[in-house]
């Protein structure tokens, strides 16, 4: 799943956080959440009266509770205040289901108003085991990072989790190196029981590679375990060179946005008088 944080300067050793939960659909937190959508919404009863399925529900959800978020950065703004600056994280953990939070619109409006307020950097987990069992899976995240990071223009972390099952070298190593890649598909379309690693997937699959090299460029990556917390303190690192990154990128993006919208309404405003001059003049001509 994705998740969006923002913070400031966190610390490795004693990291002081606050913790968001916009997941209605999860049955346990393992950890201390501050805010939870389930205070606010009941997943089950929206599925019930708006007979919704599992992921219409949670976008609806979602909605109703995006109604609100002008209330909880509210809280977010005083907490940091509170604080004196030295909260050093805030903790949004988002649904697993990525077209629920990043494709939808009241994703839209909480990722924005969260990078309106703090340096916010998005989190995107993927499962090293299951990466390890093919290269097509791999890929497969790849391409959710790679929307994820055009659609939100903010800065991405991609954390390999389970290091204590499979180490994440080899990840590291298919995004920085292409042949390295294009070795590891060779290996399995050498395996012959593995229909995917043949015809137009595996074909799709080379040319996404070459495609996405440039992409890596903008990543920032890790490797972690949830389980043992190896890795958190490179992980707690990462996060705070894209910061850095979404004050000096992010925020220029950001302005030269609202620049360009500025430009398109006085351009429509402008071809607005010249319509209504010119209905002027010919009303008065026909009046004539």
């Amino acid at each position: 799943g994705g998740g969006g944080g923002g913070g400031g300067n966190p610390s490795p050793t004693d990291p002081r956080g606050y913790c968001l939960n916009l997941d209605p659909a999860t049955l346990l937190v393992p950890y201390g959440v501050s805010i939870d959508i389930r205070d606010t919404v009941d997943y089950k009863e929206v599925m019930k009266q708006h007979h919704l399925g599992p992921n219409g529900a949670i976008m609806t959800s979602l909605n109703l509770f995006c109604t609100k978020f002008d209330q909880v950065l509210g809280i977010l703004e005083q907490r940091a205040d509170d604080h004196d600056g030295s909260l050093d994280y805030i903790l949004v953990d988002t649904p697993g289901q990525i077209e629920a939070f990043t494709w939808s619109a009241s994703g839209t409006i909480m990722s924005e108003g969260l990078a309106s307020s703090f340096p916010t950097v998005l989190t995107f987990v993927v499962d090293c085991v299951r990466c390890a069992a093919s290269p097509n899976t791999f890929m497969s995240n790849m391409l959710y990072a790679c929307s994820m990071l055009y659609r939100t223009r903010l800065p991405l972390v991609v954390v390999f989790n389970k290091i204590d099952v499979v180490p994440h070298q080899f990840l590291m190593e298919w995004m920085q190196d292409y042949d390295a890649f294009q070795d590891a598909l060779d290996d399995m379309q050498a395996n012959k029981d593995d229909s995917s690693s043949s015809g137009f997937y595996g074909s799709l699959t080379r040319s996404l590679s070459l495609v996405l090299d440039e992409f890596y460029r903008q990543l920032h990556s890790c490797g972690v375990s949830a389980v043992t917390g190896d890795g958190i303190d490179d992980f707690w690192k990462t996060v705070d060179v894209a910061a850095k990154e979404f004050e000096t990128d992010y925020l220029q993006d950001l302005q030269n946005r609202i620049e360009e919208q500025k430009a398109k309404k006085k351009a429509i405003a402008r071809d607005g008088v010249r319509r209504l001059r010119k209905d002027t003049v010919m009303n008065a001509k026909q009046s004539e």
